[in-house]
């Protein structure tokens, strides 16, 4: 039944894109051109040149070629793939990615036909009208869906099979997501009674019940949720499922051991499961980071080249000592580096210095030294590290030799930080995590990042950084 509704949604959302598509074509065609809307929308200052005011007619003809395109990518980029689980977010990324190639289309459509007296201002108008009113319509569409499913409307009927932590995860989600619309009718395992159930899903029999079971054909679905001692009767499980033809997943028991989003290669036929996906080991990836550090670091020493001889200045004449201080850090493939800071503390005995935490109201810090730390400008020379390139303008904070080998016994993960170089601000620092706190949760953010980069990411924590109301909270 589902899998039937699933195919009528798909073919109304493909008629009513196609209508989508026309009527944004035809909207931009009055914007661009029409002579009411243009002063409304400021495109008169771009009026269009002799000759590419083209009747509409003409226009019209586009979209022949047009419409099928479009509809092809859509399904390329899983426009009509199931979205149950899916948020507003990626179906507003799928769409936009879906129409920028759609516009690279158009536009080597016209230079192959020769086509030059086509405004391209219109297409431009077309691709925006087109984003927002489709987008609009696909969040209808799933507000309408998951009011449904809330309602016991199309559901999804599953069955589970083993009884381990990921069984119990696995319920937690689904149960805290009723708009997906899953029904669980229970729990098929060897180990435990028949009866034993957990937030009102039940274990209804032993795993040898699974043929007869999926023979009523009740079932849309099968999730097989062994712990990881029972793996050997995984091969027979998924044979049966087979047999009877319902969809199969298959959720792993090993998310304590190996990360959520693990990296899964293609070695000739045999799969290879990359315990941690660092999207930074990617040398494409890794040039480009390099290239907005080296960039950010040269332009941030310049523009604030007169505030920090005058904080050199004011650091000298404040209290006796150095006027830069160093320290050895532990940084990319836990190699050692010296981090430059203005000096914001009095003179110490080194081996006090290496294993000092700094805390709040410390007696260690000078008057101006509080300033400074509470307003991150101490950390200015480290732009002269991330332009050696022994830091970046984004990562975690890099850490004394003497922590890193404490923490890294204490600890579970903790060194896999040094796969990044480490970074001026990070995710841990915008959510407050700095100073004297939670050094688990700062890992925590810390790891978020390794596997989560992307230059949208390291874009949101240095406006966080700059506009955040907790990057200096429990700075001291």
């Amino acid at each position: 039944m589902i899998k039937e509704n699933q195919k009528l949604l798909n073919v109304l959302k493909t008629i009513i894109d196609a209508i989508i598509i026309a009527f944004s074509f035809l909207l931009s065609y009055q914007l661009r051109f029409n002579d009411y809307w243009s002063p409304l929308i400021k495109l008169s200052i771009i009026p269009a040149p002799v000759g590419y005011v083209k009747p509409i007619n003409d226009y019209m003809r586009m979209l022949i070629f047009l419409i099928p395109c479009y509809l092809i990518i859509y399904r390329y980029f899983g426009m009509y793939n199931p979205k149950r689980t899916s948020g507003r977010r990626a179906e507003l990324y799928s769409l936009v990615k879906a129409n920028l190639l759609g516009t690279l289309y158009c536009f080597a459509v016209l230079y192959m036909l020769k086509q030059p007296n086509f405004a391209r201002l219109f297409l431009s108008i077309f691709v925006i009208t087109n984003l927002v009113i489709d987008y609009a319509f696909r969040l209808v569409v799933m507000k309408v869906l998951r009011s449904m499913r809330r309602s016991g409307i199309n559901m999804k009927h599953i069955l589970l099979v083993g009884y381990s932590r990921t069984t119990i995860g696995y319920i937690d989600r689904l149960r805290s997501h009723p708009d997906w619309g899953y029904k669980i009718h229970g729990i098929l395992d060897d180990t435990h009674p028949m009866g034993e159930e957990y937030r009102r899903v039940q274990v209804i029999g032993k795993i040898d019940l699974l043929d007869n079971m999926l023979s009523t054909n009740q079932y849309d679905e099968v999730a097989i949720t062994l712990s990881i001692d029972e793996y050997a009767k995984l091969e027979g499980i998924v044979a049966t499922c087979e047999k009877s033809g319902v969809h199969t997943k298959f959720i792993p028991d090993y998310n304590h051991a190996i990360p959520t989003k693990p990296y899964t290669e293609d070695l000739d036929g045999i799969p290879v499961i990359h315990v941690r996906h660092v999207p930074l080991s990617n040398s494409l990836n890794r040039t480009a980071k390099r290239a907005v550090d080296i960039a950010g670091s040269l332009f941030g020493l310049i523009v604030l080249a007169i505030p920090m001889l005058i904080i050199a200045i004011i650091v000298k004449k404040s209290s006796p000592g150095p006027l830069i201080f160093k320290q050895t850090r532990i940084g990319l493939h836990n190699r050692e580096f010296q981090m430059y800071k203005f000096r914001s503390m009095r003179i110490q005995d080194a081996s006090e210095e290496k294993k000092a935490w700094t805390t709040k109201d410390d007696p260690r810090i000078t008057p101006i030294g509080k300033f400074m730390r509470k307003t991150n400008i101490d950390e200015l020379p480290q732009l002269v590290n991330v332009l050696k390139g022994d830091m970046s303008l984004v990562g975690p904070r890099p850490e004394r030799p003497y922590f890193v080998d404490k923490f890294k016994e204490e600890i579970p993960r903790y060194m896999i930080k040094h796969q990044v170089r480490p970074g001026m601000t990070g995710w841990a620092q915008v959510n407050g995590y700095r100073g004297d706190t939670s050094i688990i949760k700062r890992i925590e953010c810390d790891l978020y990042y390794v596997e989560n980069w992307s230059m949208m990411l390291d874009c949101k924590i240095l406006f966080l950084t700059f506009f955040g109301s907790q990057v200096n909270e429990n700075a001291y």
